[in-house]
């Protein structure tokens, strides 16, 4: 066991108004696992850049270990995956590489083939084992979630739960509760660190935020209470102070009698000390609620359509070069159905979501979309996302006040606004996608794994407006909470 210790870390992007970190300082072991939360854009990249030693900064980070950070960027993924293994950790020996492999339920035979024939599981398990099996290191994960399917990420979850040392950056709520003993919370104006796994961080943090709330309203009321005594106080304390030097009513002199000078002289202790206690009161208010996530609600506005059934599918099978990619699969989804697609990666889900879209794939059996429906769509991809939220609100014919809006409320800040979509964070790109569809009126939405790399507050936020607007919609989704709390129908595809 030893120490990775963070003192008086501050950081700021090149250009940047604001800093990202502001005289940060924490204690971290190297023997816990740690999860790393925060909504888009609020630095958890950043930080384990900075961890890395890939940007300047000011203070200090001193630690016994060597940092390494997973997704890995394999240079050359036409090499063999043994080859790719033992560039990364060439201590490695081929039994530990077994071994490893077989704690993630990973044939052998897959480091003999090439690593772009590999598929995305495939491809995470394998950096991971070869990075886990670096010696002295500690290991930087950042999202590995992402795109997984559940039997990928219950082998994920069961790995992890045998290793230690690890810093793991999720916004999968399960995932983290069955894999970390710590919490770092990156929040709106410090990092802190919590034991525990999410659920429990969770539970303190409302309970600090209520009471939060709590002081803050009773806070609220002292200070107007004692803002009126003070200006009574004041009041009293003048009317004193003239009566202490008026002429007498018989003689016509002016007499300083010594109970008025003394009552005058409590009435100005006494208006000290109110001015004092609102001081105090406000300093006190001013800690509050800083850390508390606003979570304002969206609005949707779906358009019902009578047409019955939107959405018609019979012993439907897609095909690639002339195979069947699942077994045949029947649903209908009518006003109002929430449809979820789940199965393993590769299966076809996304496919099924492109013919919905109109795209020309090859399929057996009876499939039909009401005809003239307005469909909005969350594709999975981010990558042509750039200019201006402007020229993208443009370019989508969306009002940018309310798109502008709608990202505000999903954690946007001024400062985000003036960037370039490029240099969003993955998150912020995708909510830039989700923004888009929720603004949009539509008869039937259509939504392509949404919430990879979404902070939770925003699930939360989505599960809500979808909840309270109930939209037709078809999904695909690997999050089980977010599917358990949205569909109402599930249609599993199987190879």
């Amino acid at each position: 066991m030893s120490l990775i210790s963070v003192t008086n870390l501050t950081f700021g992007y090149d250009g940047s108004v604001q800093n990202v970190f502001e005289d940060v300082s924490l204690n971290i072991d190297t023997d816990w696992k740690l999860g790393l939360i925060g909504r888009n854009g609020k630095g958890k990249t950043t930080f384990l850049k900075l961890l890395l030693g890939e940007y300047e900064y000011k203070g200090n980070i001193s630690k016994n270990v060597s940092f390494d950070y997973f997704p890995f960027e394999v240079k050359d993924d036409n090499q063999m995956t043994i080859e790719i293994v033992n560039s990364i950790a060439p201590e490695a020996e081929d039994w530990e590489i077994f071994k490893e492999l077989n704690l993630l339920k990973t044939n052998s035979e897959v480091l003999y083939r090439s690593f772009n024939t590999l598929s995305g599981g495939e491809q995470i398990k394998i950096l991971l084992v070869s990075l886990f099996l670096k010696r002295n290191n500690f290991l930087l994960i950042d999202e590995p979630t992402n795109h997984l399917d559940l039997e990928t990420r219950n082998n994920l979850v069961e790995y992890l739960n045998k290793k230690k040392g690890f810093i793991l950056v999720s916004h999968d709520r399960v995932f983290l509760d069955k894999v970390v003993d710590h919490i770092i919370s990156i929040n709106n104006t410090d990092i802190t660190i919590q034991k525990g796994n999410f659920s429990s961080w969770q539970e303190n943090k409302d309970r600090q935020d209520n009471f939060e709330i709590t002081q803050n309203e009773k806070l609220k009321k002292d200070i107007i209470r004692l803002e009126v005594a003070a200006r009574n106080t004041e009041k009293w304390s003048n009317a004193v102070e003239k009566s202490k030097h008026a002429p007498d009513s018989n003689s016509g002199s002016f007499v300083d009698k010594g109970y008025v000078g003394h009552k005058a002289a409590k009435m100005m202790k006494r208006s000290k000390v109110m001015e004092q206690r609102i001081e105090k009161a406000i300093d006190e208010k001013s800690k509050l609620l800083n850390n508390i996530d606003r979570i304002d609600d969206l609005k949707m506005i779906p358009i019902e359509t009578k047409k019955s059934p939107i959405v018609y599918a019979d012993k439907l099978q897609i095909k690639y070069d002339e195979k069947s990619i699942f077994a045949p699969i029947s649903f209908e989804v009518k006003q109002g159905d929430r449809l979820a697609i789940v199965g393993k990666n590769g299966v076809g889900k996304s496919s099924i979501l492109k013919l919905i879209m109109g795209e020309k794939i090859d399929f057996e059996g009876e499939f039909k979309v009401a005809n003239d429906l307005k469909i909005s769509y969350v594709s999975q991809s981010t990558s042509d996302l750039k200019g201006t939220l402007k020229n993208f609100s443009e370019k989508n014919n969306l009002n940018e006040s309310v798109f502008k809006a709608m990202l505000s409320k999903m954690g946007f800040t001024t400062i985000d606004f003036e960037k370039e979509i490029s240099d969003f964070s993955e998150g912020q790109k995708k909510k830039v996608l989700i923004a888009k569809s929720i603004s949009e009126s539509a008869n039937i939405y259509v939504w392509d794994e949404p919430l990879n790399y979404i902070d939770i507050v925003t699930k939360v936020q989505i599960e809500e407006v979808i909840l309270k607007y109930a939209p037709t919609i078809i999904f695909v989704e690997h999050d089980d909470v977010f599917i358990e709390k949205v569909a109402t129908k599930i249609v599993i595809l199987e190879k």
